[in-house]
């Protein structure tokens, strides 16, 4: 008997220690499904393609972004495709449905369910873990369970009353369908497709399903039309029924495969990875697959709620980017072609503005192999689309936020050691999409900013271009290319030029190098990005010494971060703002903010960065569906708090160093792909312990806040002494150096490069005592070319090139600009008609580019730009084209005011554009000298949301600022 009680105390002391290793036990996807995270709780393996979950929502409010919200009492069904914390609503494909009774082939409403097919449900019915999901269906007495594969989504439904069954599937439910089908394949399979339109300009979808039992009979519609007699049926608003006879408590399975190749690439994919697979195996595998992934990282102390926050925020870190290939690893590339991947996995889900700072960072510690993958398929993205996608989605580019963030990716993973990619092309790709003209970059190389008349969101884009410029000199360093090192160096320290000490923020410049008037650091949008100055100023991770030396001294960056999070914001802000997660003026509901606590290390303060990162910690994370305070964004906001709560953070992806935070837990395991663990022990860590008193790395003393990535590679230990006050000698050896001092830019004050007679060369430098030398023949300036001295003047076209030379500094960056002695165009022999040609467009557009490669809704002639043309005032785009009769040589002034946006090109140089959301009417500028005749010009225009505008004037000889009159507007005939 005492031997008896031994084995049993024995089988449950290794009974729990077997249950501790399964940290699938502290994930709770219900967390961030509630107030604005924007998450699913369905079922899904890391980084699968299929994201198998209920939707409430197929509406675009912004809290349907995600399909489902925990608010919503009633589900419409169970579709294979979601996205996790968005700003915007997509995705939710290939929906199915159990049901029993009468069938209205209506979605209803949340208000009225019974309006429609749609059926109540109660959350304590509902079950969600890694890779399984369950609920009860209220109004069909059906118990559903999901579990998923990586190409393969598994269902189970088990009916509690006797009778005809039936199964919906829906190709309507949510944006809007191009192009779909259905087909039977004998009597237990069903295929098709499913090609949309919304925030990806064209997703194209394939199915393949096989149910457990053979069909009854099956019913297909178009428009609710029943097609009779149909094995196929085509259409853009299909339905079908498939009816069964269900016993009691009999339990029927679907399997569904997802292709964005074809039906034979879904049904490859059915055969390849379900074959002999049931729903229990499946949901057993996805747990032994979430299992291990979360098991790469343990934790010991902490509360069991920092448990449950921490491995949620483990698991929304493993969420995407999605696999996007056939088991044959075939896939349709950015251009629409099908495409074999050699030697990579293709991937799509690329929300790089938001996930290049915490979220692939930390999967290059715990995911390098699939980091590689990451970085080589966003090479082959932009050699398919001819440059780096901003926001790729189902092999589109969205377009959405600012900058060129995958060469942060590829940065950062060629900095911590990852080879699994070509580095060579992925340089060459870097320089063909930083070279572009487009998004205010022309401006950018040749001012040293974005000017705020020529583009909007300035000076975040001033900011995160510099930002990107230093990743990519990075990598030339790396291939040993000198000259583009220093080319993106210099590039890289434009941040100076919008640097204003007099407020002592980043602000708006214009073309004219004036600041923009009427300055607030506490006013979000206009020259910022979903953000205000206080929140971008110190985007400067690559250069903190020098913000620094901007700022003063290291006390003032102490003194300004102070002020940062101690400044109240007094501006009323919408409840579905980005800015959100107040701490002051910081916003950790929002990305930019997000290495701002850290920066406190850089001053010589590393005790302050301790105590707010606790305090962010503590107040912007809870475990329950409101827990996250903004969007969850592709598993960013979760990926900050997993590094913080490890006690590290990436405050400057591309550098292999992380800032030392303050651990909430007593111990951290990070167990590495190389078989070794890296162990973080934080000795008598609490809530009031917050404070590292002493470190030491693998038995050395510590000083500095900075531990690097090959220390973690290493494993080992990192030993922290906690304590109650802080230590504020601690953490003060921090390097400073300068990696790269450039000299100022240059820069010419005439903005166009177009003349009629003459052109001032006048080149101007901020700093007097740099020297700048130019060519006038597209060489290269030196030291040995013509130093300017004073303004001249040129009557033939030239190419003119510039940069400076300062005592101290590296060489400037060379400036070109190619000055054009103009003429009209000569249209003499050609039929010349009144007005301007018009495309208009529909979708979700966020700039003036993203139309480009869509289909027009209509085309016409107008007699001036207008917004009567539109069918609607959301999500469209017009573009004007023809030409303008200048009616006097001189210079013109040309204005647009919009919103949201537009863009303007004469003679095939765009002037100015602007992206982004606005909520008011945004204004720009450009000077140009026309000669007199017929010119050609075009003016786009998009619309989000919200308030629309459209307004265009010119002012020139002899012509007062007014709009234009619609005699100046031509077109060629066709």
């Amino acid at each position: 008997m005492r031997n008896f009680i031994w084995i049993l105390v024995l089988s449950m002391i290794l009974y729990s220690c077997d249950t501790k290793k399964d940290y699938t036990q502290y994930v709770d996807p219900f967390i961030g499904t509630g107030a604005h995270g924007h998450t699913y709780p369905g079922a899904q393996v890391p980084f699968g393609m299929v994201q198998l979950s209920p939707d409430t929502r197929n509406d675009e409010s912004w809290d349907g972004c995600g399909g489902y919200h925990y608010s919503d009492s009633s589900i419409i069904g169970f579709s294979h495709t979601h996205l996790s914390g968005t700003g915007v609503s997509d995705y939710g494909d290939v929906l199915l449905l159990p049901i029993t009774g009468k069938v209205n082939l209506n979605s209803g409403t949340s208000k009225n369910p019974d309006a429609g097919y749609r059926s109540r449900f109660s959350h304590d019915s509902e079950c969600a873990e890694p890779g399984y999901y369950s609920v009860y269906l209220d109004d069909y007495k059906v118990k559903v369970e999901l579990t998923a594969g990586n190409r393969v989504g598994y269902h189970k439904y088990t009916f509690d009353e006797e009778g005809e069954g039936k199964i919906l599937l829906d190709l309507i439910h949510r944006d809007p369908v191009i192009d779909s089908e259905i087909k039977l394949i004998g009597e237990k399979r069903i295929v098709g497709k499913r090609r949309s339109k919304y925030w990806a300009g064209d997703q194209q979808l394939f199915f393949a399903i096989e149910f457990s039992k053979a069909f009854q009979r099956v019913e297909l519609f178009n428009a609710k039309q029943k097609k009779e007699s149909a094995e196929q049926i085509k259409g853009t608003q299909l339905q079908s029924l498939v009816f069964f006879d269900a016993e009691k408590g009999e339990a029927i399975e679907l399997k569904v495969a997802l292709s964005n190749v074809s039906a034979e690439g879904a049904l490859k994919n059915l055969e390849k990875e379900s074959e002999e697979v049931n729903f229990d195996k499946a949901r057993k595998s996805a747990k032994a697959i979430w299992k291990k992934s979360l098991g790469k990282i343990e934790v010991e102390g902490g509360s069991v709620q920092e448990k449950r926050i921490f491995y949620t925020a483990l698991y929304h870190s493993l969420l995407s980017p999605n696999i996007s290939q056939d088991v044959d690893g075939k896939y349709r590339g950015m251009e629409g072609k099908v495409h074999t991947a050699k030697g990579f996995t293709n991937y799509t889900v690329f929300s790089l503005w938001d996930t290049f700072r915490a979220l692939h960072p930390l999967l290059t510690i715990i995911e390098p192999d699939r980091s590689g993958e990451f970085a080589q398929c966003l090479v082959q993205k932009s050699k398919e689309f001819g440059e780096y996608p901003m926001w790729e989605l189902a092999s589109n580019d969205t377009r959405c936020m600012i900058g060129y963030h995958a060469v942060s990716l590829i940065a950062d993973a060629h900095a911590k050691g990852i080879t699994n990619f070509s580095l060579e092309d992925a340089f060459t790709e870097m320089e063909r999409t930083a070279m572009l003209d487009k998004r205010g970059l022309k401006a950018y190389r040749t001012l040293g900013y974005v000017p705020s008349n020529k583009s909007s969101q300035a000076v975040s884009k001033t900011l995160e271009y510099a930002y990107n410029d230093w990743c990519i000199a990075q990598v030339a360093k790396a291939l040993g290319k000198a000259d583009r090192y220093s080319y993106y160096m210099n590039r890289a320290s434009n941040y100076r030029n919008i640097y204003d000490p007099e407020v002592g923020f980043m602000r708006g410049k214009t073309d004219e190098h004036k600041w923009v008037p009427n300055f607030d650091p506490t006013a979000v949008g206009y020259n910022y990005t979903e953000g205000n100055s206080f929140q971008y100023s110190l985007f400067v991770p690559h250069d903190i010494p020098g913000v620094i030396s901007l700022l003063g001294d290291k006390k003032e960056l102490e003194h300004w971060l102070d002020k940062l999070f101690a400044t109240e914001m007094e501006h009323e802000l919408g409840d579905d703002t980005d800015v959100s997660g107040l701490i002051g003026q910081y916003a950790h509901g929002n990305e930019p903010s997000h290495h701002m606590a850290y920066l406190y290390n850089y001053a010589e303060a590393a005790w302050k960065t301790q105590a707010m990162v606790r305090e962010i910690m503590a107040t912007q994370y809870q475990d329950t569906p409101d827990g996250l305070c903004g969007n969850e964004d592709c598993g960013q906001m979760s990926a900050w708090y997993v590094l913080s709560a490890m006690g590290f953070y990436s405050d400057c992806p591309g550098k292999s160093v992380y800032a030392i935070g303050s651990p909430i837990f007593s111990k951290v395991k990070i167990h590495l792909d190389n078989g070794k663990t890296f162990t973080l022990i934080a000795n008598h860590n609490s809530n009031e312990n917050k404070y590292i008193q002493s470190a030491i790395l693998n038995g050395k003393d510590l000083n500095l806040s900075s531990l690097s990535h090959a220390d973690i590679l290493k494993g080992g230990s990192l030993v922290l002494e906690m304590g109650d006050t802080p230590n504020e000698a601690w953490g003060t050896n921090i390097d400073l150096n300068v990696e790269f001092n450039a000299s100022p830019i240059a820069y010419l004050t005439e903005s166009s490069d177009v003349f009629i007679e003459k052109f001032l060369v006048d080149i101007r430098c901020n700093d007097p005592e740099a020297k700048i030398y130019y060519t006038l023949d597209g060489s290269e300036p030196n030291k040995q070319s013509q130093q300017f001295k004073k303004a001249f003047k040129i009557g033939k076209s030239s190419s003119l090139s510039f940069r400076t030379y300062k005592e101290g500094c590296e060489p400037g960056i060379v400036v070109k600009r190619r000055l054009t002695k103009q003429n009209s165009g000569n249209y003499h022999a050609k039929k010349i008609e009144k007005g301007l040609q018009y495309s208009y467009f529909e979708g979700i557009y966020r700039s003036v580019y993203d139309y480009e490669l869509d289909e027009p809704v209509k085309t016409g002639v107008v007699s001036v730009p207008t917004l009567d043309v539109c069918s609607r005032k959301e999500w469209i785009g017009l573009d004007f084209k023809g030409l303008i009769d200048i009616p006097k040589s001189g210079e013109y002034t040309f204005y647009m005011s919009s919103n949201d946006g537009c863009k303007l090109s004469i003679n095939g140089e765009e002037l100015f554009e602007s992206d982004g959301r606005k909520t008011v009417t945004f204004g720009q500028q450009a000077q140009l000298q026309l000669e007199k005749g017929l010119h050609q010009i075009q003016m786009g225009f998009y619309q989000c949301s919200d308030h629309i505008d459209l307004v265009v004037e010119w002012e020139g000889p002899g012509i007062a600022r007014q709009t234009i009159p619609k005699e100046f507007y031509k077109h060629l005939a066709n």
